[in-house]
């Protein structure tokens, strides 16, 4: 056998081979007990996931980025209006003319008989499919993203938040705060039938929103119990509502609604104005809201993204419990 001779010590080659091969183990089962007992690394490494959904949920405006972007893309697609003209198109029509058209011939491609009731799950009125409910509000259509995104950052909403709107009409707000909501938490009170119809048979299933399940209730006289006791709202707004309701059954509404306002936080918003309160005089309107529990904050008003509008707002919060 071979050695290796060292101050008077013989070491075989055998021997020495396996005294560097237990150091070797001991030395990595020392890092690796060191690696495993090292606290974690406090670094901030970025996720993706948790920064697009903490900006989507607050995105509720479009940026300055956003709109720079999209005059880009005019500019670049040398995009113009032309005068206010019929289309070209495969069959241009103005509303009136879809409407005529599809009570006489029904569409192009249609069924005829008994195979006309099998095929549709949800048969829409004509006058709603050529959209002629988005004429009623003496304004174009878009100004309701303009009053969801308003109010919404104003109050910082998240999807969790209960809202409930005064005379939602065809909600044409309504609608983004459907879509923004976990289902079940937007709820409204409109009269008007015709307006609920084209709500429920048009807009919420061709905007894909059934799921959602808004409560939407018709009532004419302020009856808030189909909405269910001990539910406090973040937002109650009533958008030009509160016009058309006689002074009277607004204060009944008023009462009703303070005690459904979450304290402190919970804003209500009234557009255009006040006069149900300021015809009284100032004095006696301070003294009713007090009574209600409710505390005006103030006059606002928001512009109008797509056309030269502003909306005004008054805002008031429930200050007791």
């Amino acid at each position: 056998m071979a050695t290796l001779s060292s101050k008077g010590f013989v070491v075989s080659v055998p021997t020495l081979v396996l005294t560097v091969a237990v150091a070797a183990i001991s030395f990595l089962l020392l890092l690796l007990k060191f690696i495993i007992s090292s606290p974690e690394c406090s670094c901030a490494i970025p996720d993706s996931s948790v920064s697009v959904s903490t900006r989507e949920k607050h995105h509720f405006s479009p940026s300055l980025d956003d709109m720079h972007w999209l005059k880009q893309q005019i500019e670049a697609n040398g995009l113009h209006m032309p005068e206010n003209e019929k289309r070209k198109g495969i069959n241009p029509r103005t509303r009136e003319e879809q409407l005529r058209d599809l009570i006489e011939y029904k569409g192009i491609a249609h069924y005829e008989g008994e195979e006309a009731k099998n095929h549709t799950a949800l048969p829409c009125p004509n006058e709603l499919l050529v959209e002629m409910h988005h004429s009623y509000y003496g304004e174009p259509w878009a100004g309701g993203r303009d009053v969801f995104e308003y109010l919404a950052k104003t109050l910082n909403l998240a999807p969790d938040s209960r809202v409930l709107e005064i005379g939602c009409g065809t909600l044409r707000v309504g609608l983004h705060f459907i879509r923004y909501l976990i289902p079940g938490h937007y709820h409204c009170l409109e009269k008007d039938e015709l307006s609920l119809r084209a709500a429920f048979s048009y807009e919420l299933p061709s905007q894909g929103l059934l799921f959602k399940q808004p409560l939407i209730v018709r009532s004419d006289n302020m009856d808030f119990s189909r909405f269910g006791s001990g539910i406090e709202y973040d937002l109650i707004y009533a958008s030009a509502a509160f016009l058309h309701i006689p002074d009277k059954l607004v204060w009944i509404g008023m009462e009703r609604l303070s005690g459904r306002l979450k304290p402190v936080n919970g804003r209500l918003f009234i557009s255009h104005n006040v006069k149900f309160c300021t015809r009284l005089g100032s004095d006696e309107c301070s003294k009713r809201l007090k009574n209600l529990g409710l505390e005006y904050l103030g006059k606002h008003t928001h512009d109008s993204l797509l056309f030269n509008h502003y909306e005004t707002w008054f805002m008031f919060r429930r200050f007791k419990t």
